[in-house]
């Protein structure tokens, strides 16, 4: 007898995962899933066992900043054992400090990513859909984000693959009601401390604005990015010389003015490959100081404009 078709929730997932790598990919991947135990995640966990039945391995990333996070795991796994996926709770090596959320997040990426490549896993999923990608593109652009902070999350970004960013919450909610998927809610999520917390629980209130198209403005904004990177890229092996802590030369100027900021960053990456990056603000700064004819710094680079720009070492300031 032929087998029975999947439902349309599956369906649709192996659509979603296909447009990311292709069906050809699609059809012999291992696929690794990040549970939390939350609802959006439990869902993703559903959706991918059943479309890949023995492909899907999971994997619970106990940070252990919360007593519950123990039993959260385990609730995962004991799912993951009766449905037959692997499943395996990772834990830091080191408590998280600083920043908690980002920290977390860091740790728990390098976790995951070891964890894949000790298991050989193709791909990882994680649960961010619709509305996670609209509350990011709001928090950024209210932080004055350019175009590759728009990007928002990337559905693809190395071997993490996001295949729910066309998806709503609502649907992922329902996914796990219809099929009684054992769930947790992180309390984070509703603590009006965390920027996130706070902007989710005021668009609750808001239904004019479709996480599903803001999703699609994300997903231009990052090929926008990569055409812009791709420019930069053919400008710089062309026109830029120097770097490894001597001067770089940049022998062409005229050109578009977010080319141009993106080339005087790569400039300072070559002269200083280990330093943070600077500000977009102090590059915009020094931008403006060029073209009228000055010189500039940014931190300890100097920047000298001309028919050529130059980043080189700013001499030492002098003491009394």
């Amino acid at each position: 007898m032929p087998s029975a078709a999947p439902e349309p929730t599956v369906s649709r997932f192996q659509d979603d995962l296909a447009r990311l790598i292709g069906a050809e990919a699609v059809a012999s991947a291992r696929f690794g899933v990040a549970v939390s135990g939350g609802p959006d995640s439990m869902a993703l966990l559903w959706l991918a066992s059943r479309a890949f039945p023995g492909r899907v391995h999971a994997a619970t990333v106990d940070h252990r900043l919360r007593a519950e996070s123990k039993a959260e795991a385990a609730m995962v796994a004991a799912w993951c054992a009766a449905e037959g996926v692997p499943h395996a709770t990772l834990t830091p090596h080191e408590p998280i400090t600083g920043s908690v959320q980002s920290a977390a997040r860091a740790v728990r990426y390098r976790l995951l990513d070891t964890w894949r490549m000790e298991q050989r896993i193709d791909w990882l999923l994680t649960a961010h859909h619709a509305d996670d990608q609209l509350e990011t593109m709001l928090m950024r652009l209210n932080r004055a984000s350019g175009v590759g902070g728009l990007a928002g999350v990337r559905a693809r970004n190395g071997a993490v693959l996001r295949p729910l960013l066309g998806w709503r919450r609502a649907e992922l909610m329902e996914i796990v009601e219809r099929h009684d998927l054992p769930h947790v809610y992180d309390p984070s999520n509703e603590n009006m401390r965390f920027d996130r917390a706070a902007l989710r629980a005021h668009l609750a209130k808001v239904d004019w604005l479709d996480p599903v198209a803001a999703t699609r403005s994300a997903a231009a904004c990052a090929d926008a990015e990569e055409a812009l990177q791709w420019i930069v890229d053919g400008i710089a092996a062309d026109h830029v010389e120097g770097g490894a802590g001597g001067p770089v030369v940049l022998r062409r100027t005229d050109v578009p003015r977010e080319v141009l900021r993106r080339l005087v960053m790569l400039m300072i990456r070559r002269a200083e490959p280990d330093a943070s990056p600077p500000r977009g603000e102090a590059i915009d700064q020094a931008i403006v100081q060029i073209f009228q004819g000055k010189r500039t710094s940014i931190g300890k680079w100097l920047l000298t404009g001309g028919e050529q720009w130059i980043v080189s070492l700013a001499p030492p300031r002098r003491t009394s």
